[in-house]
């Protein structure tokens, strides 16, 4: 059985200004298993593509991406899903509009390794699952979002760290660290939410900053909250 991933529309204005594609995270179970919409790593994008949708007021489609299979195998990885997902967007509303990928775990390590492509403006990983070597080619200004919790004991903020220093070398970086936050973004889940939410509309329809990005902007590059 063929294995195709699935684009979800979340809310899509006939003449978006920018687009914005949310990227589930999700370990495999077994060698190629199917993504089912119902499991905890996809339903936990929801609320922020929800956030997102109701923050750009009409101006950005939002959509979600189901990947092909789980987790990441050499033949296939979510990265081809990214790429999949911004070629079908650009077929809809041309290869001009800008897009923010918001990507969580794996799906933030396939978010910033999908960044090269030229549809995609800024990327905003939370809790990546990285290796400090995830650096893509094209980086030239992308503006990177970082959000990762310190008691994640999946993803590690050490790697995700040395990533973010990497990457700093091609594109505008920000890394901002959750006090007490955790894998799953529950705990907190207000903070992750909301960042992601306001990167996206600021990267895409330049909202003046604030908090936490206003302090990026300004200069600051590694932020606990």
């Amino acid at each position: 059985m063929k294995l195709c991933p699935r684009l979800i529309d979340v809310h899509v204005p006939r003449e978006p200004e920018g687009a914005v594609l949310l990227l589930h995270g999700g370990a495999s179970r077994r060698r190629s298993m199917r993504v089912s919409p119902a499991q905890l790593s996809v339903l936990r994008m929801i609320p922020i593509a929800r956030r997102v949708a109701r923050a750009g007021r009409g101006r950005l489609a939002v959509f979600r991406l189901l990947n092909s299979r789980r987790g990441w195998d050499t033949n296939h990885t979510p990265v081809d899903d990214a790429r999949w997902a911004l070629a079908g967007v650009a077929k809809r509303f041309g290869d001009a509009l800008p897009a923010c990928l918001i990507g969580h775990s794996l799906g933030g390590r396939a978010a910033l390794l999908a960044a090269g492509h030229p549809a995609v403006r800024s990327v905003a990983a939370l809790a990546p699952w990285v290796y400090p070597t995830d650096v893509a080619s094209a980086l030239r200004g992308r503006r990177i979002l970082i959000v990762h919790g310190t008691q994640d004991r999946i993803a590690s903020q050490s790697r995700s760290l040395a990533l973010a220093r990497a990457l700093s070398r091609h594109a505008e970086v920000g890394y901002v660290s959750v006090e007490d936050g955790k894998h799953a973004m529950l705990r907190h889940h207000g903070v992750f939410d909301r960042l992601a939410t306001e990167f996206a509309v600021t990267t895409l329809l330049g909202a003046p900053p604030a908090g936490a990005l206003a302090r990026i902007a300004s200069g600051e590059r590694l932020i606990t909250v």
